[in-house]
């Protein structure tokens, strides 16, 4: 368990690495914003069209196999980088990022494989901790490095810190994690969209997934322009955006990896997840009339434990809704999904950022999130689908 939330945590770190250095990576290459909105795109684009390719070779190959790739591309990824000289290698390496990050598939799967459905929230609440404290450590790492001098800002450090730890998550997997797929459970790998199409059959994995990409369409907008948003709204700097992100992370990794378990039980996984989307649909909504710290605080703090409660408990539930012998392939679709989420969020925020005002992308996100609660409301507890059904 310990290897698999140090693969989530880097592919995270990776991910948020990024978010207080958009504003010194347009003044290094010359750069416009929306070129710069690009690099959030560019990496979830390539996560989208790889998780199910990870996934369903985790069904096929092993979970351990794909980990282990995975992770040593990644280090490669983050060497790329960091020593990055034109804009296109900067692009290309968050593209190489994206697709090794694709395996969080696989250890959503792992997960799955070791957990009994009783369990499920709790392991993959771990998974979500791994996800905050990697967003915890990306920003704080990338803005402090940084600092705030556009012209001689350190952009090579944090890409190889990120490279050293995706070396140690491999070389743990190598020596330390066990397969924990069955002999004789692989199965026969099959196409993409024949795998989406026979998951969005399923009317409550539908609503599921529905509910996935609308939140994550929201929260990625509100991600990808928090540091422009603020440098206006506040005249900050990247150190100050990275330490907002540090305040969400902890607080979403608190709930994730302490209190998710006890809550799941006590009130079930669908009462979190609908309670998770309100506090985030609040949370957006306040972030776009903050005017002071203390509104601030209150907005991110909603945010922070909503999407604490929503991302395990729809996790968890998404994965009672696959059989056990395709739990890499769903995982790779729900996973895909988010992906796409995370390519058009940052986009249609950027484009909204600019047409109608910096408040604009949190109320659209309030609304997304808005619907999401709707169809949420309507999902009913799933039952754990056994093998061939």
């Amino acid at each position: 368990m310990l290897i698999l939330f140090l693969i989530v945590f880097i592919d995270l770190v990776g991910f948020g690495l990024v978010i207080p250095l958009l504003p010194f990576y347009a003044e290094r290459f010359t750069a416009s914003a929306p070129e710069m909105t690009m690099l959030f795109a560019t990496y979830s684009l390539m996560s989208m069209l790889a998780s199910p390719i990870w996934g369903r070779l985790s069904d096929s190959v092993g979970r351990r196999p794909v980990l282990m790739v995975s992770m040593a591309a990644s280090a490669v990824a983050y060497c790329w980088l960091a020593f990055a000289t034109q804009l296109w290698m900067l692009f290309a390496a968050r593209a190489v990022a994206g697709i090794c990050a694709g395996n969080i598939a696989a250890a959503q799967a792992y997960i799955a494989d070791v957990t009994p459905p009783e369990k499920r929230a709790k392991g993959m609440g771990l998974i979500g901790a791994a996800f905050g404290l990697g967003f915890i450590i990306g920003p704080v790492v990338g803005g402090v490095l940084a600092g705030n001098d556009l012209a001689h800002a350190d952009l090579r450090t944090p890409g190889l810190i990120a490279a050293g730890l995706s070396l140690l998550a491999c070389i743990g997997v190598l020596l330390v994690l066990r397969e924990s797929l069955a002999p004789g459970s692989t199965r026969p790998r099959r196409g993409r969209l024949t795998t989406t199409r026979e998951a969005l059959t399923r009317p409550t994995l539908a609503r599921l997934l529905a509910v996935f990409f609308l939140v994550i369409l929201a929260f990625s907008g509100m991600e990808a322009i928090f540091a422009w948003w603020a440098m206006k709204q506040f005249g900050w700097g990247p150190r100050s955006t990275g330490f907002v992100f540090f305040y969400v992370g902890v607080l979403s990794s608190l709930m994730q990896g302490g209190l998710i378990g006890h809550l799941s039980r006590r009130f079930g996984e669908e009462r979190l997840m609908q309670t998770g989307l309100a506090l985030i649909a609040g949370g957006l909504l306040i972030l776009a009339g903050a005017r002071d710290m203390a509104v601030l605080l209150v907005s991110v703090s909603a945010l922070a434990i909503g999407m604490g409660a929503m991302q395990p408990s729809i996790n968890s539930l998404i994965s009672k809704s696959a059989a056990a012998d395709e739990q890499g392939e769903v995982m790779g679709v729900a996973q895909s999904i988010g992906s796409l989420a995370r390519v058009l969020g940052p986009l249609i925020a950027g484009a909204l950022f600019d047409a109608f005002g910096r408040n604009s992308p949190y109320v659209w996100g309030a609304v997304l999130v808005t619907a999401a609660l709707l169809i949420g409301l309507r999902v009913q507890r799933p039952v754990t689908v056994t093998a061939g059904e």
